[in-house]
């Protein structure tokens, strides 16, 4: 309960700030007096020393003026010299958020300006700034001698006190509440109570706002380039727009230079990213580097945006350009072997799409001619489906147009119209039954034909036209019931699909390939992954699927065959497991159990001797925190070199993280080759091949990360040479990140 032994006559004459007499009660009610210059407190007692013009208030006392507050168990207000004194359990708060705690305090009796021992100050982002002493000006800044500030968190869980994980220490430090900003004078950073790194001339933002300036540096080393320290500046341009630039030194080579340029606005967001050095370089296939007098630039230069026009239209673009082919590996920017630029034009509505694109393509791979890689323009695609049923069923339309050119190559411009017919039903026996009619044609101009290496992807020159008309009927017989704890569901499907023999050979192949029987196309209508091949003749499609779903365990898997009347051969090569009248077996198992375990695992069976053509495995094992990952892939079709498209391979990738403690992490990963000439007789792998390895160690309480990665890479292209590369990351919360 606030104390009333005060008379009235003395809460009028301490409601006003004065360095003279007493004021009058008629002064107080003159409404001429700004409210803004009153002082409101309360206290649990008050005492007044006529004599010397005091006023000592005591218990819980909290005076409030212009947003100003202070509280503590003793004010004592000189009147005369305007001079107010807080003792015990002293806390003020600036109308920005800001908390100052100290022993003591004097302040002027406008609250704004003091001086304060044992300062400890909260700032509005939760950070601290703590000094032996502070005294705070006018304008609200303050200026602290022997100070730290920290952002981490100086309790524990349970309160008790603790040290930071990092803070900054320095002579001088300097808070300016308008700006939002604290600069220092010998300042150095220590990290688990050690100093690491002096930082002269330090200042930075303490708020959530994007402020201007220096960012985390970021430091690495490797055989390649030496050591190197990468210092970034942050410029906030707008709300909207902002922009990093990064100097960045080597020991061994010359200096870079890279930006990054960031907008948005109501409509979508661009994005552009650029970097640049002036230096030789070793061509791929070559024993040494260029001689000095071919120092020339080398860069990388990469934008992407989208932006919606309206609520249908939008136009999204991206592209990517280096000046050669092993920048972006030396400087450990992107492994990319090729870079894609596209630009795109959409159109949205409830029941169509339109799409306008271009695309353009860099290769990055030894011996692979630019002059030969495709250039696609435009590539226009439409489709429309229809709301109101057709024949009872769901009818949709595509139209697509694709024309592709090459400086020195094959050149190709394509356009078809479709149209699919879908129907639906379900039997009083519980079978999902699907009628499926599909219409097609096609248009073909090509020209260079001979200049294509692979000749089962030429077709003939000149003008070509194909007609496609299918009909397939696809059933689905689900019997579920409980099994093993759960519900199991077995569902045995049939799938026949007719389509009259067709003219594939004879039209080019640019976008069907890439053709790999797998459970994922095993029941498509078409199993190329593009528009140029489409599949003929008669087949039925087979196989059956099973799910089993109890508490924290769920399977999922399926496997299947198509038989066809007659061989396929002549569009597809022997190995894809399509060829022959017979495929080859597919399937895939999906195992889950909790958060533990995510299995997946796919394959593909030889239809004659069951030899494995295809062996797939994903696996993970753990937590988020403490996990292992393996995969595995094999792809052993025997299919000739000539076709790159579709040649055989073998590979294991292992990682994992295993957390050592609540805040300690070590980490680690391999990619291992295992290709050898029996399967690429092209390959110089030798059948145990290391591609990458790392391995790095981790720290992050949520206020500091950092970690040490180790990273060996074991090919050579260029000057993309093998060889370490190790990482240091350093984040502080509240500087730069």
């Amino acid at each position: 309960m606030k104390s009333s032994i005060a008379l009235m006559a003395l809460a009028a004459t301490i409601a006003l700030p004065s360095t003279g007499n007493a004021t009058s009660a008629q002064d107080i009610a003159d409404p001429a007096i700004e409210k803004k210059d009153e002082i409101e407190f309360s206290a649990d007692t008050l005492d007044y020393d006529f004599e010397n013009d005091i006023v000592t208030a005591n218990g819980s006392v909290k005076l409030d003026r212009e947003g100003y507050t202070l509280r503590a168990d003793q004010v004592v207000w000189n009147r005369k010299t305007g001079a107010v004194t807080a003792a015990g359990n002293v806390r003020t708060i600036s109308p920005e958020g800001d908390v100052a705690y100290g022993d003591n305090i004097t302040l002027t009796d406008t609250l704004r300006d003091g001086v304060v021992d044992n300062l400890l100050l909260v700032l509005e982002d939760g950070s601290r700034l703590a000094a032996r002493k502070g005294e705070r000006f006018a304008d609200g800044s303050l200026a602290l001698d022997n100070a730290a500030y920290t952002a981490c968190a100086v309790t524990s869980e349970d309160g008790c006190p603790k040290d930071p994980s990092w803070q900054i220490k320095a002579v001088k430090v300097k808070y300016d509440p308008i700006k939002k900003r604290v600069s220092y004078e010998g300042a150095r950073i220590e990290i688990f109570g050690l100093p690491v790194i002096p930082l002269p001339g330090l200042s930075h933002p303490v708020s959530n706002e994007n402020r201007s300036g220096i960012l985390v540096p970021d430091i690495k080393f490797s055989s390649a380039n030496g050591a190197s320290l990468a210092v970034p500046y942050y410029f906030n341009i707008a709300p909207n727009q902002d922009a990093t630039v990064t100097t960045q030194v080597f020991s061994d080579v010359a200096p870079m230079i890279n930006g990054t340029y960031r907008y948005l606005d109501e409509k979508g967001a661009f994005q552009f990213t650029g970097y640049a050095t002036y230096s030789s370089r070793i061509p791929t296939g070559s024993a040494g580097p260029l001689p000095n007098s071919t120092r020339d630039f080398r860069g990388y230069f990469a934008t992407s945006g989208r932006f919606r026009l309206n609520e249908k239209w939008t136009v999204s673009q991206s592209a990517r350009i280096v000046s050669d082919r092993t920048f972006l590996r030396r400087y450990d920017i992107s492994d990319d072997d090729s870079l894609r630029s596209t630009i795109n034009a959409e159109r949205f509505s409830d029941s169509s799409y339109l799409s306008i694109a271009g695309w353009a393509f860099q290769t990055l791979r030894s011996n692979d001619p630019q002059n030969r890689v495709p250039i696609a323009l435009p590539v226009i695609d439409y489709r429309k489906r229809f709301a109101e049923p057709a024949l009872g069923g769901r009818l949709q339309l595509q139209a697509n147009s694709l024309a592709i050119e090459r400086v020195e190559g094959q050149d190709t411009q394509r356009a078809f119209a479709s149209a699919r017919w879908d129907l639906r039903k379900l039997t009083n026996m519980g079978q999902e039954i699907t009628f499926t009619g599909f219409a097609r044609g096609d248009v073909y101009h090509s020209s260079n034909n001979a200049l294509n290496e692979t000749a089962i992807y030429r077709g003939n020159g000149g003008w070509q036209t194909r007609g496609i008309a299918t009909a397939a009927i696809d059933v689905k017989w689900p019997f579920v019931g409980e099994a093993f704890g759960g519900t199991q569901t077995i569902t045995p499907r049939l799938q026949i699909v007719a389509t009259p023999g067709l003219k594939n050979i004879s039209l080019p192949n640019e976008d069907a390939r890439a053709v790999d029987l797998e459970d994922s196309n095993l029941f498509a209508l078409n199993r190329f992954p593009g528009y140029d091949r489409y599949e003929d003749n008669v087949r039925a499609t087979y196989g059956i699927e099973w799910n089993l779903d109890r508490p924290n365990l769920s399977i999922n898997s399926i496997v299947g065959q198509s038989y066809r009347l007659a061989n396929n051969s002549n569009i597809v090569p022997d190995g894809t497991g399509l060829s022959e009248r017979f495929s080859d077996i597919v399937g895939r198992t999906n195992v889950g159990f909790k958060d533990i375990v995510k299995f997946t695992h796919r394959f593909r069976l030889d239809k004659q001797n069951l030899a494995v053509r295809r062996n797939e495995i994903d696996a993970t094992v753990g937590t988020r925190s403490t996990y292992a990952q393996v995969g595995y892939l094999r792809l052993n079709r025997n299919i000739g070199s000539q076709i790159e498209d579709l040649r055989d391979r073998e590979e294991v990738r292992v990682g994992g993280r295993y957390q050592v403690d609540k805040y300690w992490s070590v980490f680690g990963s391999a990619i291992i080759d295992l290709t050898d000439r029996s399967e690429d007789p092209i390959s110089v792998a030798d059948g145990y091949n290391p591609v990458r390895h790392r391995l790095g160690v981790a720290y992050d309480d949520g206020c500091l990360s950092l970690g040490v990665t180790w990273r060996y890479d074991y090919e050579d292209t260029g000057d993309a040479q093998r060889g370490s590369t190790f990482l240091f990351r350093l984040a502080l919360r509240n500087l730069g990140v």
